[in-house]
């Protein structure tokens, strides 16, 4: 089973021109000079997000994990620092009806001794019913831990689809940073991998050069016409990008036994 859609094809259209090594180094070498001020200007980011205030909450609060409820608190296992992602949840939904992009941000996230090693622990909140997020958290074969943060208030609870940072002074909590979207993207390293290939990801939004095809772009039976098709969304057994009645998000056939399913979405509710 392949996670990638298309297959292996030398013909491929729209394919980088064919120069000798040093023209190539020219050109790598102009990049470079790009990059290099985009890496500059991530690190002065990164230095006025360390300078952001803070604001604090209630860490008495309670969140239901698989030893029933906790507070808050407790998430950072006794270190200073958390880093949470909040992912959304579709009550009554199948295993392969959750968030699509929240299923792939959370599958990246499986291991987390590199944070624990300096100080920061890491957990996955979402409002989802616990029996619920158990089950699926059991099925996905995630790893960390996971807490139902329903009927809890912003910023723990409230919307999902954000990562999130805070901070532990004692037996206080503070907000420190909080994001979503596109900054939702460096916890995915799959999609930076991609973006240095000449192929891209694969989406439709993408600056392409003329005749370079979108290899793994949605489009047949794409809720939105397939105008901003994401290739990670929905594949089929065989990896092929689709939003047919056997696809699921692209993680979840990698789980061992997994099997086509012929619902999806929220109960109730097709695409």
């Amino acid at each position: 089973m392949t996670t990638m859609p298309g297959n292996a094809n030398s013909r491929l259209p729209g394919k980088p021109p064919i120069v000798d090594l040093a023209t190539w180094q020219d050109a790598r070498d102009e990049l470079l000079v790009r990059e290099k001020a985009h890496t500059r200007e991530g690190d002065a980011i990164a230095a006025a997000r360390r300078r952001l205030p803070m604001v604090e909450l209630d860490g008495t609060v309670e969140v239901v994990g698989p030893d029933g409820p906790v507070p808050f608190l407790a998430l950072f296992e006794g270190r200073d620092e958390l880093v949470v992602y909040q992912h959304m949840w579709y009550d009554g939904a199948p295993h392969q009806g959750q968030c699509e992009g929240c299923t792939t941000t959370a599958w990246h996230l499986k291991d987390a001794v590199y944070l624990n090693a300096r100080g920061v622990s890491f957990a996955i909140l979402t409002t989802g019913p616990w029996d619920e997020v158990a089950a699926y958290v059991d099925f996905m074969g995630y790893t960390q831990p996971w807490y139902s943060v329903r009927g809890v208030e912003a910023p723990v609870g409230g919307d999902m689809g954000y990562i999130a940072c805070f901070l532990r002074d004692g037996d206080r909590v503070f907000l420190t940073y909080r994001t979503t979207g596109r900054g939702n993207e460096p916890v995915n390293g799959s999609l930076a991998l991609l973006d240095m290939t000449p192929y891209g990801r694969g989406e439709a939004w993408e600056d392409h050069p003329e005749g370079r095809p979108v290899i793994g772009a949605v489009r047949e039976g794409h809720p939105a016409g397939g105008g901003q098709a994401c290739w990670y969304w929905r594949s089929d057994a065989d990896g092929n990008a689709t939003w047919g009645p056997t696809s699921r998000p692209v993680p979840q056939w990698t789980r061992p036994g997994a099997t086509p399913v012929e619902t999806l979405g929220r109960r109730g509710h097709h695409h």
